[in-house]
């Protein structure tokens, strides 16, 4: 496995310490950053002996409403977000698909957020609902090649990105946004993305799974 990071080269190396077996990598790229992003799936393809599963993970997440934000400010939002969250996650899958054959899979981190829509944090939605349209698109696109590609879209998880708004009082209200009364955790999204990504998957190729512990219900 490679595990990727962009700044914490401490917590990427925690992570590959604890994961079964041997052989994993760890690799380092500003995903907003076209070229190092080329680097670094190379780099990953060439310690892995190629790459037969992306799951683009990453995402940044800043508030800018628009009643309450300068248009510089507005801009740049929406070009770090989107740099991010959808260029860079289109750029990851086009350089991997380099290196994937039959049987490849792509999982695509998405959001409830990108059907029910962020007010305060509308780069974040778009980005996600990007994601949606890139997973559905290539789908259809490398689905003759044996290549399936997935979302999935949680809602709440106990990640370091969401731990001030699930702090204090703002975990009870976002808790009972759910008829489960609590959020999700890293470990049952990761499950979710494990079968995703697995080979009884394949004829999921162009789904979007819904994981926000209903939450928000769409048709």
């Amino acid at each position: 496995m490679a595990v990727h990071y962009g700044a914490s080269a401490s917590a990427a190396a925690e992570v590959v310490k604890d994961l079964p077996g041997e052989g994993h990598v760890v690799v380092q790229a500003d995903l907003a950053d076209a070229d190092a992003i080329r680097t670094m799936v190379d780099e990953a393809a060439a310690g892995l002996g190629g790459i037969d599963v992306l799951v683009n993970n990453a995402a940044v997440y800043s508030a800018h409403p628009i009643r309450r934000t300068s248009y510089e400010e507005w801009q740049q939002a929406w070009a770090d977000t989107l740099g991010v969250n959808l260029v860079g996650a289109a750029n990851a899958c086009w350089c991997a698909v380099q290196h994937m054959s039959r049987g490849g899979r792509i999982v695509n981190v998405s959001s409830r957020g990108a059907f029910r829509g962020e007010p305060n944090q509308p780069a974040y939605g778009v980005s996600k609902a990007g994601l949606v349209s890139l997973s559905q698109s290539l789908a259809r696109a490398l689905g003759p090649e044996g290549i399936a590609v997935t979302a999935i879209a949680p809602g709440w998880t106990t990640t370091d990105m969401a731990a001030d708004a699930l702090a204090g009082e703002g975990y009870d209200r976002r808790r009972l946004e759910s008829p489960l009364e609590r959020v999700a955790s890293p470990d049952e999204v990761a499950a979710a993305i494990l079968y995703l990504a697995s080979p009884a998957a394949e004829f999921a190729t162009g789904t979007v799974l819904d994981f926000n512990g209903g939450s928000h219900l769409r048709m």
